[in-house]
């Protein structure tokens, strides 16, 4: 019952504490790839705590240092109504987490098909309007705002408007294009909608809420970065410029947007990457956020191994 609180606490300090601690990274924009794992590994932690401390309450350490048949045993005494692990707080512990998991998988399904059909009316909306362009790997859409962005999915593509094509020249059309390819194949959706389905199934926490307004913000700093290795940075930055108003659909990923000024002073003035030292003491911190509630909650039940065979072999 002890690992059971000292998870739920957990759960509830990194949830309130975490958004405020990891808001004052200053090297999150020097590598966004691990900025956005940080984040996720944060708010992985989170769930995995609350899972893990109804795990706790609902199956003794004993049960588990027995090993996995004693545990599959004691599942099948929790379906007799006689079973002596039948109690009060093995019922309120499967509950809580039966529902927490009920309600990721709800979420994340409503999230996940959500987004698919409201790209797929898309698609055929641009079968209809656009054409694809061979020369540049998109489609072309006849529209005068400037906007370039990318459809996800599994046959996603590029897509940019004519007002883009007058307004961009043929390099900074180049740049911009190799952003959103780096969205479509770095799967950048499915990065996002992991953070929306956080946000949308636990309305109210403040890691959730920051971690989905920061990833949202990293992805295109990494799409940046990505599109920087085979472009000039400067082509980059005069394209956001152009493309800074530009509205694109909820679901799709935009070159432009509210980020895209900061964007451009980030391109405008590179900032040195981390170096050794701090990438390994990043990667340590994110292995931390997902091993620590795991590491925890294994505690007692190995606890309650070791006594037991080593009582074992004290009786030969």
């Amino acid at each position: 019952m002890t690992v059971a609180v000292i998870l739920a606490l957990y759960a509830v300090f990194a949830a309130v504490v975490l958004p405020r601690v990891l808001g004052q990274v200053g090297w999150a924009d020097r590598a966004p790839r691990l900025a956005i794992a940080m984040w996720h590994a944060a708010s992985a932690s989170v769930v995995a705590s609350a899972l893990l401390a109804a795990f706790a309450v609902a199956v003794p350490a004993s049960v588990v240092g027995h090993g996995l048949a004693g545990l599959f045993e004691a599942c099948a005494m929790l379906l007799n109504d006689g079973a002596t692990l039948s109690t009060t707080s093995t019922r309120v512990g499967l509950t809580v987490g039966g529902l927490l998991l009920a309600r990721l998988a709800y979420m994340g399904g409503a999230v996940l098909f959500g987004a698919r059909r409201e790209r797929r009316r898309h698609a055929d909306a641009l079968a209809l309007l656009g054409r694809h362009d061979v020369d540049l790997g998109a489609m072309v859409v006849d529209y005068e705002q400037r906007m370039a962005y990318c459809l996800p999915g599994r046959n996603g593509h590029a897509v940019i408007t004519t007002g883009a094509l007058r307004s961009l020249a043929p390099e900074q059309v180049a740049a911009v294009l190799a952003h959103e390819q780096a969205h479509l194949n770095g799967h950048h959706h499915l990065v996002l909608a992991a953070a929306d389905t956080l946000t949308r199934a636990f309305p109210g926490v403040p890691l959730f809420a920051r971690a989905r307004t920061e990833i949202i913000r990293l992805v295109e700093l990494l799409a940046d970065d990505v599109a920087a290795r085979r472009h000039p940075r400067i082509h980059i930055a005069a394209a956001l410029v152009q493309l800074a108003t530009g509205k694109v659909p909820a679901f799709a990923l935009g070159a432009g947007g509210a980020t895209a000024l900061a964007r451009v002073r980030r391109m405008l003035g590179p900032q040195t990457p981390l170096d050794r030292r701090e990438r390994l003491a990043g990667l340590l911190a994110v292995t931390l956020l997902l091993a620590g509630p795991v590491t925890l909650a294994m505690v007692p039940g190995v606890n309650a191994f070791l006594a037991h065979h080593c009582h074992s072999l004290l009786g030969l």
